[in-house]
């Protein structure tokens, strides 16, 4: 990977806001991936979600409540840390689309139908991040700034 792609994917004009959105979103995405890899914090773990993912059509179920659980929870990790924020916040908007298309927007916007109105807020969040970058605190700036040296 040449320097200028490198320099693309560390880089954020982003100031210390993106802090502010990145740790509770992050946080909440390990969470719920925990749920669907490990079965923590009352989730079902890979076999249960695997199953669920099956009875709706995703197929084959385990593999991708893996791929689901793998990006929520390491995506996660990834943007508390503000380490490879860009390509974690990418791997998010992709499940957060994946959720509302195939399992909440036939239920309308509200939550309390299980609509899609909480995976739009994440999604918003994931392609916010997409586009910023980490900002100043973050892994990610200490890298961008080793790259310009």
């Amino acid at each position: 990977m040449n320097k200028a792609t490198l320099q693309q994917i560390f880089s954020s004009n982003a100031g210390f806001g993106a802090l502010a959105l990145r740790v509770p979103v992050g946080v909440i995405f390990a969470a719920h991936g925990a749920q669907k890899l490990f079965g923590w914090f009352g989730g079902y773990g890979l076999e249960g979600t695997g199953g669920w993912m099956d009875s709706i059509g995703l197929s084959p179920g385990i593999l991708m409540a893996f791929l689901a659980g793998a990006a929520e929870f390491f995506g996660g990790l990834a943007l508390i840390l503000g380490l490879l924020t860009r390509p974690a916040a990418a791997a998010l908007t992709v499940a957060m689309l994946v959720a509302i298309f195939s399992v909440h927007i036939q239920n309308g916007l509200f939550m309390s139908n299980n609509g899609y109105e909480f995976g739009l807020a994440l999604l918003a969040a994931s392609v916010s991040l997409l586009l910023s970058g980490a900002g100043k605190a973050s892994v990610d700036n200490l890298i961008a700034s080793k790259l310009n040296q």
